[in-house]
């Protein structure tokens, strides 16, 4: 356990880009992937029969969103004492922001297996219809999609605190720092736009523009952690104000 001793080594920072990594990964699959396969929008029969047809799929997706989670606490973690001596203040907020958006989707997964036993096992609200119990899985995946809209917000509110920090450090290329700045903004318009605004176009665009530019700027800042490390000099070292 010795690497996680120093957060201004090298070994350390490429820990940490590993960690980010699998994140990414794993979010993936588990996120996009999956969904993609087995959730059919506005038809909860055809949903429920996915489920049921490919459970060994949505329980690797479900055991993904596991894995994310666990990453993301030690992920989280390693960040915060990575950045704590720029700003404290400033990097336990973030490190928080990220911690609020695990527990929400945390909280997403009870909705998953609910939806996951409406579809496999009949002995679960046995006296509702089939037509019943598929809506209320539906109903039950709704909710989880919904709650992508809510940690999409505490992202947003940690990926400007990151490249905020990683601006100040000194440490990394300000591209990087500048990027995660600007484009955090496309999670917080993508929730914007799915619950109150699906019809405005312009709304839809400006939020893949900049979800573009903070993935390409998240799996950069990773890539450079798992590479080169940090530049830990002694300008690098000094907190700023918080």
């Amino acid at each position: 356990m010795q690497v996680f001793s120093d957060p201004g080594s090298r070994s350390y920072a490429r820990l940490t880009g590993g960690f980010y990594l699998v994140i990414a990964r794993s979010g993936g699959f588990s996120i996009a992937y999956v969904p993609s396969q087995i959730v059919m929008q506005g038809d909860a029969a055809q949903t429920v029969a996915n489920i049921a047809s490919r459970t060994g799929l949505y329980h690797f997706g479900i055991g993904a969103d596991l894995l994310l989670m666990v990453l993301e606490i030690l992920a989280l973690t390693m960040l915060y004492f990575m950045f704590r001596t720029v700003s404290p203040t400033l990097s336990f907020a973030a490190a928080m922001a990220r911690l609020s958006m695990v527990s929400v989707m945390s909280a997403m997964l009870f909705f998953h297996a609910g939806a996951d036993l409406l579809a496999t096992s009949d002995g679960v609200l046995a006296s509702f219809t089939a037509a019943q119990r598929a809506d209320f899985a539906g109903f039950l995946l709704e909710i989880h999609r919904a709650g992508v809209w809510i940690w999409q917000v505490f992202f947003t509110l940690h990926l400007v605190l990151l490249g905020y920090l990683l601006l100040t450090s000194g440490r990394f290329p300000r591209a990087i720092g500048v990027g995660l700045m600007i484009g955090a903004w496309g999670y917080l318009l993508d929730s914007v736009y799915a619950f109150a605004f699906p019809e405005v176009a312009a709304l839809g665009a400006l939020r893949v523009v900049l979800l573009v530019i903070v993935t390409l700027s998240e799996v950069g800042f990773a890539f450079w952690l798992l590479l080169r490390g940090q530049d830990v000099s002694e300008t690098g070292r000094q907190p700023v104000p918080a």
